[in-house]
């Protein structure tokens, strides 16, 4: 999972993964199309985001297309955000309220 925020930690791998969703397939000299850098960073930016797994690849003829792989990004959102969506409102607001009694409370 650390793979997964290292990658996504950065945005230019983000705007590659939302090309991808957009459109799988890409190769990578769609993919560095518009981008202000060489292909070569851009192929780097790859390897990450298929090292966390995030895009998957497969050749055809000689070239190699990718694909966006939303599965880890389902886990990262089932285990690091779906626990927040149990959280009843009511703890939230008597948590916004505790802080501006404490502020109340100093002045």
């Amino acid at each position: 999972m650390t793979d997964t925020f290292v990658a996504l930690s950065d945005p230019t791998r983000r705007l590659l993964l939302d090309r991808l969703s957009a459109q799988g397939g890409l190769t990578l000299s769609d993919l560095a199309e518009e981008l202000p850098m060489t292909r070569q960073a851009v192929a780097k930016h790859l390897a990450v985001l298929e090292a966390a797994e995030l895009v998957a690849s497969e050749r055809d003829g000689r070239c190699k297309r990718h694909y966006l792989n939303p599965m880890p990004l389902a886990k990262m959102a089932r285990r690091w955000l779906g626990r927040f969506e149990d959280v009843p409102l009511a703890a939230m607001s008597g948590f916004h309220g505790a802080s501006s009694g404490t502020q109340a409370a100093r002045t």
